[in-house]
């Protein structure tokens, strides 16, 4: 009787142990629901916003890069003089009609293009808010050798927003629009087709440019290490090629030499904060050894 008690007891045990663990799981949960929605709420009065100022953000900032005039142009233009490399690197025009092919395009177009501008806007809030709901699990010093993540990570993806939008989506829609294959076909793109290769090019590049953010974290999982990125550096040369060849498809190798810097830059910078990072692990392990 005595035995079966203590069985009881046990299992009452446990159970409330499983309890408090799915309670504190579910707990966990909702603090994440919480985060999410303020960073939604961010992202909708940014998206608002640029619905309420679209006339500016259509002429000025999603149709620019399709403009001789656009910054890039007019500076490739400049250096060509300069330097110069002949009026082909200046653009003179660029050959396609903007055209809306569905009764609801534009008002699509207009819904769907302040959400992207949105997010843009809000993505730095909602790095913040991620921030805050990982930090209370970190112990002190991984929570200072991270404390200049939302910084670093938006301040990355701005970058690479910037760096596609200005060097990626012009040099890209120029070559485009100017490639023909006979003169009795006419370039009439619709918009949906404008908005999204635009979209595609500039927001994939702010992505790209999170590399080293997401070195540091599989570095901090174990996954990688300096010495496996310097040994993969040979092949990491090929898919930057690779990828600044299919991003901007242009036979001028100065055009995909400038796309790519970028990235090899990144991907020793990405190789300096993994060493950084396995430093920092081989001082923990020296000094927990040391308290032994």
């Amino acid at each position: 009787m005595s035995k079966e008690r203590t069985n009881l007891v046990k299992a009452i045990k446990e159970k409330g142990k499983t309890l408090e663990a799915e309670m504190s799981f579910f707990d966990h949960l909702d603090v994440l629901r919480m985060h999410l929605i303020r960073s939604s709420i961010a992202i909708v009065i940014f998206t608002c916003v640029a619905f309420y100022y679209y006339d500016f953000i259509f002429d000025k900032i999603i149709m620019g890069p399709s403009r001789t005039d656009f910054w890039t142009f007019r500076m490739m233009c400049l250096i060509g003089e300069k330097f110069n490399m002949g009026p082909d690197f200046c653009v003179k025009k660029i050959n396609f009609n903007i055209i809306n092919t569905e009764l609801a395009g534009q008002f699509t177009l207009q819904m769907n293009s302040s959400l992207m501008i949105g997010i843009v806007l809000g993505f730095p809030y909602l790095l913040f808010e991620i921030w805050r709901f990982v930090k209370p699990a970190l112990h002190d010093k991984e929570r200072q050798s991270a404390s200049g993540f939302t910084f670093y990570a938006s301040m990355l993806f701005l970058t690479g927003i910037l760096f596609g939008y200005y060097i990626i989506s012009p040099l890209s829609i120029n070559f485009l629009a100017n490639y023909t294959v006979s003169d009795i076909i006419k370039n009439n793109i619709t918009i949906d087709s404008y908005l999204s290769t635009v979209a595609t090019l500039t927001l994939g590049t702010g992505i790209i440019f999170e590399l080293p953010i997401v070195i540091f974290i599989l570095s901090k999982l174990g996954l990688m290490t300096p010495k496996l990125m310097r040994s993969s550096r040979r092949y990491a040369t090929v898919i930057i090629l690779i990828i600044a060849a299919v991003v901007t498809p242009t036979p001028d190798i100065l055009t995909m030499l400038t796309v790519s810097f970028p990235l090899f830059l990144l991907y020793e910078v990405s190789i300096i904060v993994s060493g950084r990072v396995e430093k920092r692990k081989k001082q923990a392990e020296l000094e927990f050894d040391k308290g032994l």
